[in-house]
């Protein structure tokens, strides 16, 4: 049994290979795990999420097809996809469904559990705690040193949904309410309130 601190055994395959947006919702309260040799744990408990839904999506960085770039997106589920933004932030998204659907998680904020000496409550400020980087591009979640673990399930009325963050760009689907989050958690990015569905929305990346 693990002691205090210690991460427990990563979620299973099965978990990731299911409907992006149950997905999304399901990892609230879970942990993100880094083990490393010689190093102490880092954990975090995910507290925002957002779902991308493929290449019907214009979110999506899928929508224009597979490339290069976003091939992991179309691999194995419960993978990793790491990509960079402005030149200088990394953000770590989840692969979900089945192989050659390219669907994913962003994971958007932790709250600080163990071992983490910064903030995380943004997708770049995520990535800045934990260290990672295009390195961990593919990493597979269910056995390598990153890993998610079963943590704290959410109850659904603490479970706060609305449109994603910093994706005005998507026509209609800027208005899709994709993004879960825990309410009332100082650790969510904050670039949106519960009550921001209700037009005067402010758009922010929150990296």
């Amino acid at each position: 049994m693990p002691g205090p601190g210690s991460p427990a055994a990563p979620l299973p395959r099965a978990f990731y290979q299911r409907p992006t947006q149950e997905v999304a919702r399901d990892l609230l309260g879970r942990d993100l795990t880094l083990s490393l040799p010689d190093a102490a744990p880092r954990i975090g408990r995910i507290v925002e999420t957002e779902a991308y839904l493929g290449e019907l999506d214009r979110a999506c960085h899928a929508w224009r097809g597979q490339t290069q770039r976003t091939a992991p997106m179309y691999e194995e589920s419960g993978h990793a996809y790491i990509y960079l933004i402005y030149g200088m932030y990394w953000c770590l998204n989840v692969v979900t469904e089945e192989v050659g659907q390219p669907c994913a998680v962003l994971l958007r904020a932790v709250e600080p559990i163990a071992g983490l000496a910064l903030s995380a409550d943004g997708p770049g400020k995520l990535c800045r705690a934990f260290g990672l980087n295009g390195a961990w591009n593919r990493a597979d979640l269910t056995v390598s040193p990153l890993g998610i673990t079963p943590g704290e399930p959410i109850p659904p009325e603490n479970v706060g949904v609305s449109p994603r963050i910093g994706v005005d760009y998507a026509g209609e689907w800027a208005l899709r309410p994709l993004r879960y989050f825990i309410r009332g958690n100082r650790s969510v990015s904050g670039a949106r309130s519960p009550r921001s569905r209700r037009g005067g929305r402010k758009r922010s990346l929150s990296v």
